[in-house]
């Protein structure tokens, strides 16, 4: 069964994933609503101003019979997390309440912690960290409130992410595609020799209109469609460096280093507790949105390489 809208609410526009899942929208010629602080402004889109801590500012731009895209970020900072996360969730799902609207929480992984073997829709929630503790909780809020049938929801999962857009938030465009292309050795955290998921950002564009189209899909876990099977982050750093016709130099920063660099920069100190990610071998599993949708993810050869020219783009070249 598919499902129409009035209009497709996009809570934090201004991110990587909305820079995917917009264009994907206009193309559809869906109705597409922009709201952010700012005022972001895309083509073939309304924009509004609204602060996402504020519920009678979202009641005042969210439509009736609306989809309500979540795909925020906060400031890297627990302390930040602790306190505005579980606001933005409670406000964002009365006013779906009140609206009778469908809310798509784009979310990560971190409120699974350290898993053993491949990270699947059914992992159980066992944080490892402080902002994995803030993520379930979260998570966990939105799935008692489609359970109980109060409304429906979609939380969608991603890997760490990359690609076109992800430019200020994706770990691997920072330490790896940006450095390549300043001419700089690319860096990672924690171990070079595991092998580590990551979601292309086309993709999340792709599938989450997927997943909105099809009642069939709505108050369940999903996890984007992400490439397998994973490969080792210096062999991604490689296959990078020789796209971008960059020496293949990379460096691992250690969990001392890490620790070290936290002494004078919040946003590294923050990082070191998620370090246990990078130090073992971190496996996402889309089997479940793959077989449902019929849907193939992204190589990383082809993924790598379009970022390659997105930045490529960006420098004029």
């Amino acid at each position: 069964m598919s499902r129409t809208f009035s209009t497709h609410v996009i809570l934090g526009a201004g991110g990587a994933v909305s820079q995917s899942l917009v264009p994907e929208l206009v193309r559809n010629r869906q109705e597409v609503l922009l709201v952010s602080r700012s005022g972001t402004e895309m083509s073939g889109t309304r924009s509004a101003r609204a602060d996402l801590t504020d519920r009678a500012g979202l009641e005042a731009v969210i439509p009736e019979g609306s989809a309500v895209y979540l795909l925020a970020g906060l400031p890297y900072d627990v302390r930040v997390w602790k306190e505005t996360w579980p606001r933005i969730m409670d406000n964002v799902i009365e006013v779906c309440r009140q609206k009778r609207s469908l809310f798509i929480f784009f979310d990560n992984v971190y409120s699974y912690g350290l898993v053993e073997g491949p990270m699947t829709e059914d992992t159980p929630y066992k944080p490892s960290s402080r902002k994995g503790e803030i993520r379930a909780t979260i998570a966990e809020r939105l799935t008692e409130e489609y359970t109980s049938g109060r409304l429906d929801a979609i939380i969608a999962r991603s890997a760490d992410f990359y690609g076109p857009g992800a430019e200020k938030s994706g770990i691997p465009n920072i330490l790896i595609f940006s450095k390549l292309a300043e001419g700089k050795s690319a860096r990672w955290l924690g171990r070079l020799d595991r092998v580590h998921s990551l979601t292309y950002t086309s993709d999340c564009g792709r599938a989450l209109p997927l997943l909105v189209a099809d009642e069939t899909a709505y108050n369940q876990v999903w996890h984007l469609p992400t490439a397998h099977p994973p490969m080792t982050m210096q062999r991604f750093v490689e296959i990078a460096a020789a796209k971008a016709e960059a020496a293949p130099k990379v460096s691992a920063l250690s969990g001392w280093m890490v620790g070290l660099a936290g002494l004078f920069d919040r946003t590294t100190k923050e990082l070191s507790e998620m370090l246990y990610q990078n130090t073992r071998d971190y496996l996402f599993d889309s089997t479940k949105f793959e077989k449902h949708f019929s849907f193939t993810p992204t190589s990383y050869e082809q993924g790598i390489t379009e970022t390659v020219n997105y930045y490529n783009q960006l420098r004029g070249v």
